[in-house]
């Protein structure tokens, strides 16, 4: 791969001051309670005893090199874009199961409050597009966040790796190699958990995916995975509702 887009995050130049969480929901049109970005507040204390001190530890998704989440999608609308390295989700085939939630263990993905699709971030894919940084990185007043091709040894954030010791924050039971780095010490690195993956929808992945992706691929563009939805979700499911915790922890 020529390309990895990654993100470096320096936890002790971060100030809580939640620019980069603002930023985020404005430029993608993110529902009220929702949240493609975070900074999960560390006592110190608990790292390193004596420390008196906080430590705000940003994150969003981790666009992760074995993504468990791709392989928890039933239609394949959560896909690696071989181009750049990142994690994206296709609108038009997610049928809104929820299933790739709970594979995710930084509990970066949501239901779409509006949309009914799975949402997470995507490094701000349409103002890469315009030739403009991430929301998150462009806002942040303190420089916490530096993105970058992690293969390009000339990029910023390939340097940052090279002169700086660096974590990357892992469930020892869901390996994921993700592609957000920390720099020093970024906080507590406890909190991702175990990935929970799906068995019954194994039928859905072999048979019904295929079928799906036909469907779009007809002139009624998605009109497979709409009839799923509204064949197989609840008007209200429950996973549409993103804890507000779960964002500011």
């Amino acid at each position: 791969m020529k390309t990895q887009l990654a993100m470096v995050i320096d936890a002790s130049r971060c100030w809580d001051c939640k620019a980069c969480m603002a930023a985020c929901k404005t430029a993608n049109k993110v529902p009220e309670g929702q949240w493609r970005n975070w900074i999960k507040s560390v006592d110190l204390d608990l790292v390193e005893p004596g420390g008196g001190r906080l430590i705000f530890q940003p994150g969003n998704c981790m666009h992760c090199s074995e993504p468990l989440c791709i392989k928890a999608c039933p239609t394949g609308a959560t896909y690696r874009n071989e181009a750049d390295g990142t994690v994206l989700i296709n609108r038009e085939l997610c049928i809104g199961c929820g299933q790739c939630l709970p594979a995710c263990p930084y509990g970066a993905r949501f239901r779409h409050a509006e949309l009914r699709v799975a949402d997470k971030c995507d490094f701000c894919a349409e103002r890469r597009a315009a030739g403009l940084e991430p929301a998150c990185v462009a806002t942040c007043p303190t420089k916490a966040r530096a993105f970058g091709n992690l293969a390009d040894p000339e990029s910023e954030v390939a340097r940052l790796l090279k002169r700086n010791e660096s974590v990357q924050l892992v469930q020892a039971k869901s390996p994921t190699d993700p592609n957000i780095r920390y720099l020093g010490n970024p906080g507590r690195t406890d909190w991702p958990v175990e990935a929970q993956m799906p068995s019954a929808f194994g039928f859905w992945k072999n048979v019904a995916g295929p079928v799906v992706k036909i469907f779009v691929g007809f002139s009624a563009l998605g009109f497979g995975a709409m009839l799923a939805k509204q064949l197989f979700l609840p008007d209200h499911p429950e996973e549409d509702r993103q804890p507000e915790e779960k964002r500011h922890e």
